[in-house]
């Protein structure tokens, strides 16, 4: 009785109120405002200078490419034009010594030889047929283009962006240092390259993989709704959303559409509330910050991620593991087991490692309903070497991961009520549903994920129950491949805009020049 008393002590301790929630979406849309007025806040509110998403009928043949890590994927996406698309890819392991080149060109040589590979042995017919930049006045760079494959380039590191396939590195992440291209312009990097090979494909757009995620699930969801929010939910979590040019205070440079009045924002929410103000802070979250690569950063994405549920689960474990007073794998005899052995805990179980328990057993514990549980017991087996545990052990794991799982859906509704109040749409008098689509293992794989979300989005003020109602989450897959075909798809509209702009300019500059020529009444002149 003991462990199950000290069990439902830590839970509890987990407990995110209704009231909590509704001080979590205060805070985060005054971050969210803070973020759209001035750079260097929690909320970086980044313009992604995509300035529309699709609604499906969008059709075309485009290329994406996603450097996420280790590996290099080249894709084509063949947009159907009622919501199906059909996608052909490649993948290929980046070798470890182009991680640390010393020159950023072989690093993008390697990748533009991987897209022309890609294209001859998917696309021959169009890569040997193809007419590059053929001379004409049709554009202001002297080219025709209709041959050329628009790309969009998902590239996930840290990049300053100023245009939509403009973005200089910041810096390299997970395991990449090449010093050479800190700086530099990656889209002019990977074109330097394409071009070296004589490819038919222009770099149309830089692609960040959450808003990927948004733009993928506007093409794909039903209806004529447009998608408000592409967030993720895995390994890490972000959210971009559609917002309105004028709440937009801070300097956008560059270039961008601004006929349609709105801005995709990427909001890197991993960082709100870094400071604390309204985030949980249990002893366990301390912890698993205090040993972190990045203490004091990323402080939402460390209650909410995949990646950091395990540790969080981890940490209460061992907590309880010292405490002499509850017996938490560990009997006086096989009579105290209802499996009549003695438990025991292998000293190479990841409860003893930083990192060592994955958050997968979280879902397979919140899954097993199971009278004696004998799924989360195996699994506990296999996966941390605690061999026989109790009934009563796995109750205390079950009990301590969905505590701990609920956390983090009901924070998520904190970062999802807050973009839905953002945006307004509740207050339409339209029935249309507002579309969110969300990505990554939590969503996909925890059990009732989804609907712990909607639970606290009941509560929100400003939304309800029937508020609750209109938003729709669905799933949207594969962001960084036909989200970024369909970023390249709006860069493409983009400059097909500016072609048309430019033949005006052209248009109204030899009106001009034949008006200012032609004689005033009374006046002798000749036209040459």
């Amino acid at each position: 009785m003991a462990l199950a008393e000290e069990t439902k002590r830590i839970s509890a301790q987990f407990e995110y109120t209704d009231e909590d929630v509704n001080k979590g979406v205060q805070e985060f849309l005054r971050q969210m405002h803070e973020g759209l007025e001035r750079d260097g806040t929690s909320l970086s509110q980044i313009p992604t200078y995509v300035t529309g998403v699709p609604n499906g009928t969008e059709k075309g043949l485009y290329l994406a490419v996603d450097l996420g890590g280790t590996n290099f994927r080249v894709c084509s996406i063949h947009l159907n034009g009622d919501t199906t698309f059909n996608l052909t890819y490649s993948k290929v392991a980046i070798p470890k010594h182009l991680m640390v080149a010393k020159s950023a060109s072989e690093l993008f040589a390697f990748l533009a030889k991987q897209i022309e590979l890609f294209l001859k042995t998917h696309h021959e017919d169009h890569f040997e047929a193809h007419i590059r930049r053929r001379q004409t006045v049709s554009t202001p760079e002297g080219y025709r283009d209709e041959h050329i494959f628009r790309l969009g380039f998902t590239f996930s590191f840290p990049v300053q962006q100023f245009g939509i396939n403009k973005g200089t590195l910041m810096r390299w992440t997970k395991g990449f240092d090449i010093p050479d291209a800190i700086g530099k312009d990656v889209c002019a990097l990977l074109q330097q390259e394409i071009d070296r090979l004589r490819l038919p494909v222009k770099v149309a757009a830089l692609v960040n993989d959450t808003v990927g995620t948004l733009m993928a699930r506007s093409y794909t969801s039903p209806g004529k709704t447009a998608t408000l929010l592409g967030a993720i939910f895995g390994t890490g979590t972000n959210g971009a959303y559609v917002e309105k040019i004028t709440n937009i205070k801070k300097p956008v440079e560059g270039e961008y559409d601004k006929t349609t009045g709105l801005m995709v924002i990427n909001t890197e929410w991993g960082s709100f509330d870094n400071q604390l103000n309204i985030l949980p802070n249990t002893t366990y979250d301390i912890e698993l910050d205090k040993k972190s690569v990045n203490p004091g950063f990323q402080m939402f994405e460390k209650r909410v991620s995949g990646m950091f549920l395990g540790e969080i689960v981890r940490l209460v474990i061992v907590d309880m593991l010292k405490n002499p007073e509850i017996s938490l794998f560990r009997d006086e005899n096989s009579s105290h087991n209802d499996w009549k052995s003695t438990t025991t805990i292998g000293p190479e179980s990841g409860v003893f490692h930083q990192w060592g328990l994955d958050s997968s057993i979280m879902s397979i514990a919140a899954a097993d309903n199971t009278p004696d549980l004998s799924s989360l017991r195996q699994e506990l087996e296999k996966q941390l070497y605690i061999y026989a545990a109790s009934l009563e052990d796995a109750r205390a794991f079950k009990d301590v991961a969905f505590a701990v799982g609920r956390r983090a859906a009901r924070l998520s509704a904190v970062a999802l009520g807050a973009v839905v109040l953002q945006s307004g749409k509740l207050q339409e008098t339209t029935d249309e549903p507002i579309d969110i689509g969300v990505d990554g293992s939590l969503v996909e794989h925890y059990p009732f994920f989804r609907d712990m979300i909607y639970e606290a989005l009941t509560a929100v003020e400003g939304i309800g129950p029937e508020g609750a109602k209109r938003i729709r989450i669905g799933i949207a897959k594969d962001g960084s491949g036909v989200g970024a075909a369909l970023i390249a798809l709006v860069a493409a509209n983009m400059e097909k805009k500016g072609v048309v702009d430019y033949l005006t300019y052209i248009k109204n500059d030899v009106t001009q020049k034949i008006a200012n020529a032609l004689p005033q009444v009374g006046e002798k002149t000749t036209i040459v």
